[in-house]
């Protein structure tokens, strides 16, 4: 356990561990988008559980990138520092560093939420967000966007953060920009993989003019389900964009919105959906049967259910020096170790086993848990549609995983050979 619970590094940003809270929407702003005291003892609680640093819930740049998910965090404007200023206080009374998430939906919301048109890069309608035909951004809204987040970057170092991380994945704005399944344009900001990167080029220079050496991560897609998706060796890729544009660190996870529970994996929560989305509550309950295998045809989650984003940072890793995250189905100590003993990346973080036992970081240091609680029953991913996050089960897993230790270099590289297709 030696080289889980040594201290790590991150731009300068000590880490007291290896494990670091990623990012997850908790729905617990207020009406404008400030934390809530709420909001500020949840974070103060995974503060006390030893974990190594938190990636705050996402947080939106501007109006027009709001989430259809109630209760989103919001770094619009100035205003807001003061609010943020006190949570991070809270959190940094426990030497827990903490970065703050900061995106734009982009096509993943509804124009009912924000008041304005929903925006892409390119016109395609959302198949989960299907509402409408979303606006194709034009230059002078492109810039508008980068303009923003370099704002949102400057407000962030000056409420005290120790860092943000830029949303580059599971669909939302700049992943769109940069996967050529949601990018079809053909001017300098479409087309081939550098002019796709183009959008996030200019904000990391934009934010560098005005913060400097602030800390700047970014959370990546190492691949995607959809056949012209963006695949590994343009991740990786990518990935060699983000260092040269003096990004700190990169967060691999994998997948987007309308794919399913790509990036979330585990069961298909057809009961919880029933009881939160509007749509199936039209449907009449003798067709709920019908109704779950469609569903389920379309959004279940794939194989395998755990570990499935780290071949993918093993490869990126191998073509970077900044340090590298994984995410995704991580729930053994025993994986943990052997993920960063191996060198297979340099962190790991964890969304889901952080809502039922904000303290497992401690359990596992202290050898008195060697497995999350998780179910991996996704009601809380469903749930969140309607009520802040909690877990509705946190029953002890029974189901065993196979980890690491089981994934043999053969079995390791077929994983990795058919992400690139070869």
């Amino acid at each position: 356990m030696k080289e889980v619970f040594s201290e790590g590094n991150i731009a300068g940003v000590k880490l007291k561990n290896k494990i670091i809270r990623a990012a997850t929407h908790e729905g617990l702003a207020d009406a404008v988008g400030n934390p809530t005291d709420a909001l500020i003892q949840k974070y103060e609680a995974l503060a006390k559980g030893e974990v190594g640093a938190i990636i705050s819930g996402y947080a939106a740049i501007m109006q027009n990138g709001k989430s259809p998910l109630a209760n989103m965090l919001m770094i619009d404007k100035d205003e807001t520092i003061p609010y943020y200023e006190k949570l991070v206080d809270r959190v940094h009374r426990y030497d827990t560093p903490i970065f703050l998430q900061i995106t734009h939906c982009g096509r993943q919301t509804f124009s009912k939420i924000t008041g304005m048109p929903t925006v892409a890069p390119s016109s395609i309608k959302d198949k989960l967000f299907s509402e409408d035909i979303p606006h194709e951004l034009d230059d002078a809204e492109i810039y508008e966007i980068i303009k923003n987040f370099a704002n949102a970057i400057e407000r962030a170092k000056k409420a005290g953060f120790d860092g943000v991380e830029l949303q580059l994945s599971h669909g939302y704005l700049l992943s769109a920009f940069l996967s050529p399944h949601m990018n079809k344009r053909k001017d300098k900001w479409g087309g081939n993989s550098e002019n796709r990167f183009r959008i996030i080029r200019e904000i990391m220079e934009r934010a560098r003019e005005k913060v400097g050496d602030y800390p700047i991560i970014a959370k990546i897609n190492g691949y995607e389900k959809s056949k012209d998706g963006l695949k590994l060796d343009e991740a990786i890729l990518i990935a060699k964009y983000l260092e040269k544009s003096r990004c700190d660190a990169i967060e691999v996870s994998c997948g987007i919105a309308e794919e399913g529970f790509m990036a979330v994996r585990g069961d298909f929560p057809f009961d919880m959906i029933v009881q939160t989305n509007p749509l199936i509550k039209k449907v009449p309950k003798i067709l709920y049967p019908v109704a779950k295998l469609i569903l389920k045809h379309y959004y279940a989650s794939p194989e395998p259910r755990y570990l499935f984003n780290v071949e993918s940072a093993m490869e990126i890793k191998k073509n970077i020096k900044i340090p590298v995250i994984v995410v995704g189905g991580i729930r053994r100590l025993e994986d943990i170790e052997n993920i960063i003993r191996n060198e297979l990346s340099d962190f790991v973080s964890m969304a889901k086993p952080f809502i039922v036992e904000p303290a497992i970081v401690k359990k596992f240091r202290e050898g008195t848990q060697l497995q999350s609680r998780c179910l991996d029953c996704n009601y809380c991913q469903v749930g969140i549609e309607k009520s802040s996050l909690k877990c509705y089960y946190g029953r002890t897993c029974a189901k065993p995983m196979k980890g690491v230790n089981d994934l043999n270099k053969s079995e390791l590289k077929r994983s990795v050979d058919a992400m690139l297709g070869r």
